[in-house]
């Protein structure tokens, strides 16, 4: 969702109960472009596997699904909450949730029924939200609403995770205090909504001792400036159109990435510039990187690309590999973390020359190989909820 110079970015990351296959927790988020709301709802089934994933996505589902259809807050609420069965043992609801509607990326509403109380950092310090309640079905429902400013960070939770670590590594687990000053020694401007979830899950991973004894889930709701990143991989089909194709990526606003060693020669005679290589390889398992002045990241084509579309398909598992691109310095990590971290929109410029290098005998790189790397990352990249455009040259 796009306002102005603000987006609305969403992430969110869970780990299982141990020796569960399936979560039951369920986070589900209906965009509306349109009316430019966002809306995230985070479902916490009672107990775990089968059962809880069962009633988790079903609350999620419902409630997601009233609200895309323009059902009021409230009565979305009331609906969910009318169906929702009470365990008779444990007099509770068979599923807890939690609910933030965010117009325009200014004002955010947050509903918040049984699961630990959401949180606001702002400049990366706690902000405490003026916090009400209402009976709605005979059952008590917190909410509270605040106008938001750039990097305003809100952070949801299910009870896993101020649960970790009860009776081995804390005694009383990990309170939710004890969550918001982690966050805030944490919190910095350029990490992502996804890599704030990924600190907190991990922690709380490490808290449990990698053997959860229930599914956890954080969600982080960040808004934060767009920021354009260019990616150029491939000469033009035809040489005449080269000067076209390059005089449109450099007249882009945003860091500028050049892939392939044809293209930054022709990138490098472009510009005037000289093509520097350095004189060691930061990783033996990707490419060495290059240098044009002019040009924010310089690097080989087809097998770094390869590793940044490993790198995005993992976001989308447990993203344990965001600890080794976000500090990384080989090609592979920094294109990962200009187009993960850093960019809101990104702009692909795909060079549809054939490279005669790769039409050799054996070799398993070809053209299409290229066409079908850019068009997945891309996807994976929309998945991220980046605004992505794809020009062919």
């Amino acid at each position: 969702m796009m306002v102005s110079n603000l987006i609305t970015e969403i992430g969110y990351l869970s780990i299982n109960h141990d020796k569960e296959e399936l979560c039951g927790d369920c986070v589900q988020v209906v965009s509306d472009p349109n009316k430019n709301t966002v809306t995230l709802v985070l479902a916490d089934g009672l107990g775990s596997g089968v059962k809880a994933n069962i009633l988790s996505t079903l609350t999620s589902e419902i409630l997601s699904t009233l609200i895309s259809h323009d059902i009021p807050l409230e009565e979305s609420i009331r609906t969910i909450m009318e169906t929702l069965p009470v365990c008779k043992v444990r007099n509770v609801a068979y599923s807890t949730f939690t609910i933030i509607h965010v117009t325009n990326s200014r004002r955010a509403v947050v509903y918040n029924y049984d699961n630990p109380q959401p949180f606001l950092l702002r400049n990366g310090k706690y902000s405490p939200l003026d916090w009400r309640s209402q009976i709605i079905d005979g059952k008590t429902i917190s909410y509270a609403s605040t106008y938001l400013l750039e990097n305003d960070s809100f952070f949801l939770m299910s009870d896993g995770v101020i649960h970790a670590g009860i009776g081995a590594t804390l005694n009383f687990g990990w309170e939710l205090m004890d969550v918001i000053d982690y966050a805030e020694g944490l919190f910095d401007k350029k990490y992502s909504a996804k890599s704030l979830a990924t600190y907190i899950v991990s922690h709380v991973n490490d808290l449990y001792e990698n053997k959860p004894g229930d599914d956890a889930t954080c969600a982080v709701i960040k808004i934060r400036p767009r920021k354009q990143v260019n990616l150029m991989i491939g000469p033009a089909s035809n040489r005449e159109d080269d000067s076209k194709m390059l005089s449109l990526f450099f007249a882009k606003e945003g860091k500028h990435i050049v892939c392939g060693g044809t293209t930054s020669s022709v990138v490098s005679r472009y510009l005037k510039k000289e093509l520097e290589f350095p004189l060691d390889y930061i990783d033996p398992e990707v490419p060495p990187t290059a240098h044009i002045e002019g040009v924010d990241l310089v690097t080989e084509g087809v097998i770094t690309i390869n590793k940044v579309l490993q790198y995005a398909n993992n976001v989308f598992g447990d993203n344990k590999d965001y600890f080794t691109w976000s500090f990384k310095q080989d090609g592979a990590s920094q294109i990962a973390r200009l187009l993960f971290e850093e960019a809101t929109d990104i702009n692909f410029f795909v060079g549809c020359a054939i490279n005669p290098a790769h039409q050799q005998e054996g070799l398993a790189i070809n053209f299409n190989t290229k066409m079908q790397l850019v068009d997945e990352l891309s996807k994976a990249l929309k998945k991220m909820n980046k605004s992505i455009k794809v020009s062919y040259f």
